[in-house]
C-alpha cells in the first residue's frame, strides 16, 4: 500500500513560480508518477510524469517548457517545479503511482494510477 500527501500549493501572482512536493510511504522506486490536476467543472488531467529510473520525462503541451518534474528517491518524493503560472494553471493538484512498470518507462496522458494523493490547490491570479 502506498500513501501519497502534496503540498507546496498556493496562491501565486501569474509569472510567479511555485513547487510542489509529493511524499510517499513504501517501495517508492517501485513507481512511475505522474502529476494531473482538475479545474473546478473540467475533467482531471494529466500534466506529467516521471519514470521509476528518473532519467525519463514527461509533459503535456500547456505546460512543457514552464514545469519541470523531478523525484529524490532518498527523500521518497517527486517534485513538480511550476515556473512563468498562468492563471490557466489554477487547479487542484494531485501526485499518483503506477507500479509494474519497467525501469525507464515513462508515464504519460495514458498513465492508469494505482494510487492517488488528496491533492494541493494552486490558485494563480492575473
Amino acid at each position: 500500500q502506498v500513501r501519497m500527501k502534496e503540498s507546496g500549493g498556493g496562491l501565486v501572482q501569474a509569472g510567479g513560480s511555485l513547487r510542489l512536493s509529493c511524499t510517499t510511504t513504501g517501495y517508492f522506486d517501485l513507481y512511475a508518477i505522474g502529476w494531473f490536476r482538475q479545474a473546478p467543472g473540467a475533467e482531471r488531467e494529466w500534466v506529467s510524469g516521471i519514470s521509476r529510473s528518473g532519467s525519463n520525462t514527461a509533459y503535456s503541451d500547456s505546460v512543457k517548457g514552464r514545469f519541470t518534474i523531478s523525484r529524490d528517491d532518498t527523500e521518497n518524493a517527486v517534485y513538480l517545479q511550476m515556473d512563468r503560472l498562468k492563471p490557466e494553471d489554477t487547479a487542484m493538484y494531485y501526485c499518483a503511482a503506477q507500479r509494474g512498470q519497467a525501469w525507464d518507462y515513462c508515464p504519460d496522458s495514458s498513465m492508469r494510477p494505482n494510487y492517488w494523493g488528496q491533492g494541493t490547490q494552486v490558485t494563480v491570479s492575473s
